[in-house]
């Protein structure tokens, strides 16, 4: 039995999962929160470390495996963590201020706690690291771009690279052989083209910010914007930081950041609700219609994450009317309660539809204890 300890930090608060890898079986698992806040009786990762090791109960891990949100251009698969490391993930810091130090601080109390393990990080944009300069280069000063490690990297790769394995085995083919577009809808969302399990273009950018219309994130908009508003509203860049990636998506449509509220908003009448829908929905054919562009057609449209498994509503606006394009809904398919992997269409659909819940955990699991052996 070959036990994966599996990390995601964050500035606050310490999510983990302790797997059994051979068997899949999830053997412990919590969220250490409100680390170093007043009043919280953990005031530091290492603290909320220990709080993990009492609830482990002697468990020792033969590996613990760490989401790590940038990589950069420099990580694009899962890498044994040693000082050197660490040193390059920090030096990461300006591509995710919010993110990459949490996850130093997650890395750095791992490792004391459990001496001698091995501790592996598994970075969200390694997997689009096989990207084109075409499809990852922005159209801006090339110098500019170079000093500053400036391009399009993609995130949810941990997610992508689980869904993709588990839809080619729910098609019984070859991961090889197959195209997929696969929507991640979360609170962050973004959808990919994967071409034999290989990512060729995301939603993504730079940042998590560009792309789908999210919970708070804004997705895609035009940048003159941003300048707009520092000019007539008087908004500094913290301001607009702030509004686009904390006050925009369909919060800041609706007034609700929950897509399991909207909907019900929308059914009672809600026109601001409704309008929010629509332009999340806009925003996913939209991406839909290029990805099918750039593979040149697909052999299935996949949804994973929590808007993606469970919101039916949300998969059949998405699809609506594309059976000219060789897709079509099983209404009932999609709107049945089901948990597992499942087909959502009809026999006669040229391009299956499939919902397939995403597992992170086991994936940067898998991807550990691969790199240890």
């Amino acid at each position: 039995m070959t036990l994966a300890f599996v990390v995601n930090s964050g500035s606050s608060s310490i999510k983990w999962e302790l797997i059994d890898v051979e068997s899949a079986e999830s053997r412990a698992g919590g969220l250490i929160d409100r680390i170093g806040e007043d009043g919280s009786a953990t005031p530091d990762h290492a603290a909320g470390m220990r709080v993990i090791l009492d609830a482990l109960g002697g468990e020792h891990p033969d590996v613990i495996g760490h989401r790590v949100v940038h990589g950069g251009s420099e990580f694009s698969a899962a890498t044994l963590i040693t000082e050197e490391v660490i040193d390059r993930i920090e030096a990461l810091s300006a591509l995710a201020p919010l993110h990459n130090p949490a996850n130093v601080l997650g890395i750095r109390a791992a490792r004391e706690a459990f001496p001698g393990v091995p501790n592996v990080a598994i970075f969200d944009t390694a997997f689009h690291q096989s990207l084109t300069p075409a499809a990852y280069t922005y159209a801006i000063d090339a110098t500019l771009a170079a000093d500053h490690g400036i391009r399009r990297y993609g995130f949810h790769g941990t997610s992508y690279q689980y869904v993709s394995r588990q839809a080619a085995a729910l098609l019984g083919r070859d991961l090889a052989d197959l195209k997929l577009v696969i929507f991640h809808l979360g609170n962050g969302a973004s959808v990919a083209a994967v071409n034999g399990g290989v990512s060729v273009d995301t939603s993504m950018g730079l940042t998590p910010l560009e792309g789908l219309v999210m919970g708070t994130r804004s997705g895609d908009l035009d940048p003159g914007l941003l300048f707009h508003l520092g000019r007539e509203a008087g908004m500094s860049l913290s301001d607009l930081d702030a509004l686009l990636n904390r006050r925009s998506g369909i919060l800041g449509l609706s007034g609700h950041k929950d897509m399991r509220d909207v909907l019900a908003a929308r059914k009672a009448g809600d026109a601001a609700s409704s309008l929010a829908f629509d332009v999340y929905i806009h925003r996913l054919r939209h991406y839909l219609g290029a990805f099918l562009v750039e593979l040149g057609g697909a052999d299935a449209v996949v949804f994973t994450a929590g808007v993606g498994e469970n919101a039916s509503a949300v998969r059949s606006a998405t699809l609506d009317g594309l059976q000219w394009l060789g897709i079509e809904l099983d209404k009932f398919a999609n709107e049945r309660s089901a948990k597992g992997p499942r087909v959502i269409s009809s026999h006669s659909s040229a391009i299956s539809v499939l919902v397939v819940p995403t597992n992170e955990e086991l994936e940067i699991a898998r991807q550990a204890t691969a790199l240890v052996g």
